[in-house]
Formats: structure tokens, sequence, C-alpha cells
């Protein structure tokens, strides 16, 4: 599972769609030396990093908001040494021993992966959203480009690649295909259907859904896919179940002149998390003998949030699957942890860390943490307060957009008095105080994860 999460987050702006750094590669036999014939790789700077990822913000420089997350420069004269030869930062591609760009290896180089949107070419994996995030996809020629220079060696000089394909502008249309619904007696499905997202904006939603199971169920998996452009989507459940929005009510987080629905967003207040990805497909499994209890009648908050950056209208689309076991394999009862720091003031152009600790009324045996933070998050630790482990380290992310999720072999046991404590490193480049908030250009600092008793 990675990237739990339930915000708004900003969408760190093609962040994803490298995640890369460099070293140096072996040169191709086929190279061409004539002085006179572009570097392939000076093109791919030229008529592609330059105008579409090394912009201000982005990865023009160590100095943008989100250079923390992603660690990478693809501005002229630093792109190609952070790009070949060099682990990703998304822990699923290292772990699958990708680089961000592996010569002669295209399909174990993670740029390729994060430009290529049809999941056959790589088994289906998934290593975060594919990029660039809400903007036009790039033009095949492009993306072919970039793939005959990889399998050629990847090398900084010389052509290996037609340069014709970079004036091809068609683009790969791509069917999506929703998760299919679970076989009878195996689990439930809940989806947002498809919905509108009008050009060069972000559009949040809520739809009260419900799960359909007439009595107490056993989750001990569950598994999202949303279309591409999502920036995340989180299934809740309600603190007080007296108040509920009417079922299969779209409900917008801003209205049309781009001013908060007060309405849903107060609504919000009710939620508690339950499960939910920002990659944009994810299967979680929870550890053996644990599962979640869904009570007889639920129904849950679905939330989607999608930001266009194109000229046209986009589409989403949303589907969450829980998978259920028999009662009598279940030995714990999983509970959510939604632990937040809403009193947050961070100064304009300051670097500070904040901290809250959170202390537990009884026992508590943690399984799992992530976090969530927007755009100017750099760091989220999380420490244990109190006992003898009193400020150990048990959680680091400096990935504000797809942090990870650690699930502990052994839980991590707490006593009654005893806690966390979320201590966040945040870098306010902008030139007013970014406080707590619902939107994109708010910040948050959240635990979230799963615990029992």
């Amino acid at each position: 599972m990675k990237s739990l999460t339930f915000t708004r987050l900003t969408f760190g702006i093609f962040a994803g769609w490298l995640l890369l750094n460099g070293s140096a590669c072996t040169k191709s036999g086929n190279e061409s030396t004539d002085p006179t014939v572009t570097a392939s790789f000076d093109l791919i700077q030229q008529k592609i990093l330059t105008p579409s990822c090394a912009s201000s913000g982005c990865h023009a420089s160590e100095k943008d908001a989100s250079f923390a997350q992603h660690g990478l420069v693809l501005a002229e004269g630093f792109a190609y040494q952070n790009l070949v030869g060099v682990d990703p930062k998304n822990s699923a591609a290292k772990a699958d021993g990708l680089k961000r760009v592996k010569a002669f290896a295209s399909l174990e180089s993670l740029l390729y992966h994060k430009l290529t949107v049809t999941a056959s070419h790589h088994t289906g994996k998934q290593y975060g959203n594919p990029m660039p995030l809400g903007g036009q996809l790039l033009p095949d020629g492009q993306i072919e480009f970039i793939r005959r220079w990889i399998d050629a060696g990847a090398p900084k000089t010389g052509s290996v690649a037609d340069a014709a394909l970079l004036d091809d502008k068609t683009t790969a249309i791509t069917t999506y295909e929703p998760l299919s619904v679970p076989a009878a007696g195996t689990g439930f499905q809940l989806a947002i259907p498809a919905f509108a997202i009008q050009s060069n904006v972000e559009r949040e939603l809520f739809m009260r859904r419900s799960v359909g199971n007439t009595e107490a169920i056993y989750v001990n998996r569950y598994e999202t896919k949303m279309r591409s452009g999502s920036h995340h989507f989180v299934a809740y459940s309600f603190r007080d179940t007296n108040f509920l929005p009417n079922l299969n009510d779209v409900r917008d987080l801003h209205n049309a002149d781009k001013s908060l629905n007060l309405t849903t967003a107060l609504a919000m207040a009710n939620h508690v998390y339950l499960a939910g990805s920002q990659a944009q497909y994810q299967d979680y499994t929870f550890p053996e003998g644990t599962a979640l209890l869904i009570p007889a009648g639920t129904s849950l908050d679905l939330n989607s949030h999608y930001v266009n950056k194109t000229n046209g209208v986009m589409q989403g689309e949303a589907q969450i699957n829980l998978y259920t076991v028999d009662k009598s394999k279940v030995q714990q009862v999983v509970k959510t942890l939604d632990l937040n720091n809403s009193n947050l003031a961070i100064p304009a152009n300051k670097r500070v860390t904040l901290t809250k600790s959170f202390v537990f009324d009884k026992p508590r045996k943690v399984l799992t943490l992530t976090s969530h933070m927007h755009k100017l998050g750099e760091k989220f630790v999380i420490k244990i307060k109190g006992g003898s482990r009193d400020g150990e380290i048990v959680y680091t992310s400096t990935d504000w957009e797809h942090p990870d999720i650690v699930t502990f072999r052994s839980p991590i046991l707490l006593q009654k008095g005893e806690g966390l404590t979320s201590e966040i490193t945040y870098n306010n480049t902008t030139s007013k105080t970014v406080n707590f908030g619902l939107t994109s250009e708010d910040e948050m600092g959240i635990i979230f994860g799963y615990y029992y008793e």
C-alpha cells in the first residue's frame, strides 16, 4: 500500500514524472559521432525536459518547493547526471531494481514507466501516478524517442534515435478499465461513477455510498483504482451516523466560482479515515489474523480529488473493493489512526519544524504508520512519546506526494499514557503565512495508520 492519505495535497506539478537522478553510462556501438548532428540527449533536453519539466516550482533548481520530495533538477547542465544510473526515491521502484534511467534497459527505467500510461509495458506495476499529473500526456513520438535513447545505452553524446519521432504529435488513447466487482461472497465494491473535470481547475468531490452489507463483515484486504490525473482517492466512515449526507449525491468541495462550499467542508469534520491511496492503483492486505470490522448497513463517504492542467475536459472515476474474511480467522480487530496537527502557522519565506504529541488513554499496538503533508512539507518524522522508547524514531518520509506506508512485523506496543509525536519540517517558499487548510495551497500534518487494542 503506497500512499494512504486523505487530503488535498497539491500535485507537485509533474512531480512524479520522474523521481530520478544520475551517473554515467556506456555508449552504444551504433552511436553517431557526426559533430553536425545534435546529440539525442540534447534533443531530449531541448524538446522535453526544458519546456515541460525544468520550470520554476518543479525541476528547475534545488530552491523549488517540491525539491525535497523528488530531489531532481532537470535544468540544462544538470539533467543528465541526475537521470542516468541512480536509484529512484520511489521505494517500490527501488525494491524492484529500477534506476531512474538504466542504460540499455527502458523497462527497468522509472522515467519510461512514469511517461508511459499503458500498464502492459511493465506487467501492471504501479510506481505512483503517471506524469505529467493533470497535464497533457507526452506524444507517442517523444516517449518512443526516450525509449530508443535508453535502449541504445542512454549516452550523453551522439545521435542514437530518429529525431523525426519528436515531430509525431500522436498521443496514445488508453481505455480505463475499472476494477472488477468481487465475486459473490468474497467482498463488496463501492464506486464514484465517471465525472467531468473542466479545463485548468481542481475538482474535489464526495459521494456517500452504501457498502451493501446486511450483516457485520471483516475486511482483510482492499483494492483501489482511479483514472489518471487523480490526486487521491479516500474512503471515510463517520464519527456520528446521525448526521449523514444524502446517499449518492455528488458534493463538490468548491462552488462554481471556486469558493469553498462550507456545507461540504463542515461535513468533513465527521469523517474517520478508513482506506485510500494517492497511487492510481493500490492493493493492500492486512497482516494475517487482523481485519477491519465493518458494521451491518455501513455507508462510506468516497472522496476523489483531480487536477486538470490542460485546456480540455478530463474525466474522473474511482472504485474501491473491500475483500472479506471469515470471522473465525480474525484474532484482532484493526482500527484507524487519525492524528491531526491542525495548529499550523508557517511563516513566509521560513523553514520551521512543528511538533505535536498524541497520548493514548489505553494500551495500543500500532500496526501501520504513514503520513500526510502538502507540498511545503520537507520531512515528516514520527517518534514514540513516553516509556522506555521515548524519542525513538519509528517513521520518516521526505516524499509528501507518495509517503511510504510502513507495516511493522512486530507491532509497536504503547502503554496507557504513551503515544506518538509528529515532527514535521516545512519550507515556506511563498510570500505569505501558510496555515492548516483544505486546499492544495494550505498545509496539513496528519499521522495515519492502523492499530488494535
